[in-house]
């Protein structure tokens, strides 16, 4: 898979990938082919639109295009530079009841990825080539040369310059929708994720390769987390992939994202128990003379450290540091107990349209500690008796629920992610995938 994801810019020395992708020559072939239906509706418009009347009532009739047909559209891949654009079009031509032509437009456009000022990535024509050759006419005896016309009003109606300053537009994926690429996606209410590009992507013969790098807003602010020690990269592929994207994922990006949703309180988690102030009196006398009534027992556990995500081979988990204080639920929560409780949970991940599933398959393992001691020594048995039934199910429960939406993943608006496979390695995920334009 080449080296994926590298530092390209000095200015950003300061900056580290913790993610990226690599766009394959096969999905610039699907894009070309979903892009040509949508570039021959974008010239019939510029190309079919009614000339400018004349003013000379005594002027021969105009020709006028009457049929616009993309017959070729791809995109290819120049390692090193960009992409080139070959589109060629059919257009029919009359000037009168029986005077027809029919011409070809050929359009060859050297296209590449910058990124601008803003550090936004936009799309850039380099070079552009444009040919208009007359292939029939039913005014010529001689039909079998192609030959350029000159000085004919055609040459004037079809504006090649304009063309070409507009060539992006003929793609399904203009700079607006690119540049949607660095927008902020919504994870929870108040936490959101921005894929930002580290710098232009790189071309090679695997594909358009693209590094970026993930920040996380809580309430609309930017969060400080720690930055990757090491830029990502990974090993090259022993042949090139058939899927269209493939999408890659550092053990950081995860690690960050969990502790995003630490900072914003989304893991801060209440767990009602089975027990009752009675029933817990009958395991610790002290609790007896603390209340005066029978009151439902609850468990509010807030992150007492960042957490931690671990990425093996096919195996993913997430180890949370918690502290619980226990106590009762009436008009004011009173605590009476603390307990750590340190959570290694096994993570599943899927791909749902252009969103990442992330849920905990399971609760691996669970130790818990007494935090405090104002009721005095408390037997470890005794509290994992009492306590670990309720975080084992609801631990999972309430995370899962926080991210039961899924994570957005960078894409490209009206596309969405198809034939999706995820492979967990040591340190990162990888997703090869399909391209599908959305029906719209």
């Amino acid at each position: 898979l080449s080296i994926l994801l590298i530092l390209l810019v000095p200015a950003h020395t300061t900056r580290s990938p913790d993610c990226g992708g690599i766009l394959t020559p096969s999905g610039l072939r699907y894009l070309a082919e979903v892009s040509k239906p949508h570039a021959e509706s974008v010239l019939r418009k510029d190309l079919m639109a009614s000339p400018d009347p004349d003013p000379s009532p005594t002027s021969p009739s105009r020709s006028q295009i009457i049929s616009v047909k993309v017959d070729k559209f791809s995109l290819t891949l120049i390692p090193d530079t960009g992409m080139r654009l070959n589109i060629e079009v059919d257009l029919g031509i009359t000037s009168g009841p029986s005077a027809t032509k029919e011409m070809r437009l050929s359009i060859v456009a050297d296209l590449h990825v910058e990124m601008n000022p803003e550090e936004n990535l936009e799309l850039v024509t380099s070079d552009c080539k444009p040919t208009l050759e007359e292939v029939q006419s039913t005014e010529e005896m001689d039909r079998s040369a192609p030959h350029k016309p000159s000085g004919s009003d055609v040459d004037k109606q079809i504006n090649v310059e304009k063309i070409c300053l507009e060539v992006s537009k003929l793609l399904l994926f203009p700079n607006e929708r690119l540049m949607s690429l660095a927008a902020p996606f919504p994870i929870t209410p108040n936490c959101q994720v921005q894929y930002l590009p580290l710098a232009a992507p790189m071309y090679s013969e695997q594909g358009i390769i693209i590094s970026l790098q993930t920040t996380f807003q809580v309430a609309g602010t930017v969060i400080p987390l720690p930055v990757s020690p090491v830029p990502f990269s990974m090993p090259e592929p022993a042949s090139s992939s058939p899927s269209h994207l493939i999408l890659a994922f550092s053990e950081h990006f995860y690690t960050s994202l969990f502790s995003a949703l630490e900072q914003s309180g989304a893991l801060n988690v209440s767990l009602l128990s089975s027990l009752t102030t009675a029933t817990l009196a009958e395991r610790i006398t002290q609790m007896g003379s603390l209340f005066q009534e029978d009151l439902p027992v609850v468990l509010q556990a807030v992150s007492r450290s960042s957490p931690h995500v671990v990425l093996e081979e096919n195996r993913a988990t997430v180890e949370l540091f918690l502290t619980a204080q226990i106590g009762t639920r009436s008009s004011l929560f009173q605590s009476f107990l603390s307990v750590n409780v340190d959570v290694t949970a096994r993570l599943h991940l899927s791909v749902a349209d252009t969103r990442m599933i992330i849920s905990v398959a399971a609760i691996e393992d669970i130790e818990l500690s007494l935090a405090t001691s104002d009721v005095g020594p408390i037997l470890a048995a005794l509290l994992e008796e009492l306590f670990l039934p309720t975080i084992r199910e609801e631990v999972p429960a309430q995370i899962n629920a926080v991210l039961r939406h899924g994570v957005f993943l960078p894409h490209i608006a009206s596309f969405t992610y198809t034939d999706v496979n995820i492979t967990i390695h040591k340190d990162y995920v990888l997703i090869p995938c399909n391209l599908q334009l959305e029906a719209r």
